[in-house]
């Protein structure tokens, strides 16, 4: 038996809710609610009689909840505040994926992280199937070319959405994404098809190109109910995997020797909730078989990064190159401190122009006191070119910022990157 957990909500939305909902049928108790939509109080999971606070200050007591469940519907520049708090004051956050398209809010969170020690969980629980594993190790196989299907050609995944709009089209694709790092590493560039940033969301199609140079294809199309058909093509065959949008049974399907057994239905809230209560219980991480390993917050943020590239792909109509650079305080002390040099280096430049410029008119007019601040521009090159170089050795006097507490030890999770360039 594992001790109850006491859960405060800050929002909620169809993710939140399933979590709520195995939360109480497995004998946890939610205890106060933040920031919830006028809608929630009808959502299945969520009692209608718990107790709401017109501010989120309560769940920063660990007194109050062992963790927060942060939903994203009715999203607030607010309620962004609000996480960042609860992130400085090192509670465990369960957060629905994605909350936000910001790639920068996303960063900015997993810098705070890693000095607050928080434990954040994005809401992905697919890669924790056991067909996720099998089909990696397949993917795997098939790469060094040792499966009986020969070699692999493509991975194509197919989206089917009732809902083909913008915003919706965008967090799916940062939701499927997770599921193309772990099966074919993180990708390296990345581009769109499907007309212009207006009208390309109903038929959007995203290819990747990762470490491995195996092309994967994302598309959406028109379905009834949502879906995920990953296709796996190889030279002799394929094989494919449908993920049902909600809690039914997975489907296997290729050659007869290769369809494991069906493991039935995935519950995705008592999923998440397995793994929220590993955060908060060290001694419940010993029950889970380690297949793939729970997606971090720093897996999160890359995937809203490659979700939030792809207006600008289509914007510009060419693929984009993404950088494997890591986020962190030091990081970007680092880059300002680089900034700053060569500001200085061009303002000494300027200085010395100006200054020969100066002292010839002073000398040509008799003018002494224009030469006499004329000739002062050696002393003060000479104290900007050494302010130059003491702002490349502070860096190195602070040293590295501490490491991250949450780790991703696939080659799926990498390390967060930085910007695009196109």
């Amino acid at each position: 038996m594992h001790a109850a957990l006491k859960l405060g909500l800050l929002g909620s939305d169809a993710q939140i809710a399933a979590v709520a909902a195995a939360a109480v049928q497995a004998g946890d108790a939610l205890v106060i609610a933040c920031d919830l939509p006028a809608a929630s109080s009808s959502v299945a999971g969520i009692p209608a009689d718990l107790p709401c606070s017109d501010s989120w200050e309560p769940l920063l007591d660990d007194r109050t909840c062992d963790a927060v469940l942060v939903g994203a519907d009715g999203w607030s520049d607010d309620r962004a505040d609000a996480v960042r708090g609860l992130v400085q004051a090192g509670r465990t956050l369960l957060l629905s994926h994605p909350p936000t398209l910001s790639m920068l809010w996303a960063y900015e969170l997993d810098m705070i992280r890693s000095d607050s020690r928080a434990r954040l969980i994005p809401f992905l629980p697919d890669r924790l199937h056991s067909f996720i594993a099998r089909l990696k190790a397949h993917v795997e196989t098939a790469v060094a070319e040792g499966h009986p299907l020969g070699g692999l050609e493509t991975i194509m995944l197919e989206r089917r959405m009732p809902n083909r709009s913008r915003e919706t089209v965008l967090r799916q694709l940062a939701r499927d994404v997770d599921l193309v790092r772990v099966l074919s590493g993180d990708p390296q560039r990345l581009a769109t098809l499907g007309g212009t940033p207006d009208t390309a969301w109903p038929t959007l199609a995203v290819g990747f190109t990762g470490s491995q140079q195996v092309p994967v294809r994302w598309s959406v199309v028109r379905g009834e109910s949502p879906s995920l058909l990953i296709t796996l093509v190889q030279e002799h065959g394929s094989t494919s995997l449908t993920i049902p949008g909600d809690d039914s049974a997975w489907q296997w399907t290729g050659p007869a020797t290769d369809c494991p057994p069906p493991p039935g239905a995935f519950a995705r809230g008592a999923v998440m909730l397995g793994i929220l209560r590993e955060a908060c219980t060290t001694a419940a991480a010993a029950e889970r078989p380690a297949l793939i390993p729970p997606a971090d917050w720093a897996d999160a943020a890359r995937t809203i990064e490659l979700a939030e590239t792809v207006p600008r792909s289509l914007a510009k109509g060419r693929a984009i190159d993404l950088h494997q650079e890591e986020y962190s305080e030091i990081g970007t002390f680092k880059g300002t401190m680089a900034s700053l040099g060569c500001g200085i280096v061009l303002a000494a430049l300027f200085i010395l122009i100006l200054a020969a410029l100066v002292g010839g008119i002073a000398r040509e007019a008799g003018w002494g006191f224009g030469e006499r601040v004329a000739g002062a521009w050696p002393a003060v090159v000479l104290t900007a070119l050494v302010l130059f170089l003491v702002l490349q050795v502070l860096p190195l006097l602070i040293g590295s910022s501490p490491a991250p507490a949450e780790t991703a030890p696939t080659a799926a999770s990498g390390t967060p990157p930085g910007p695009d360039k196109p």
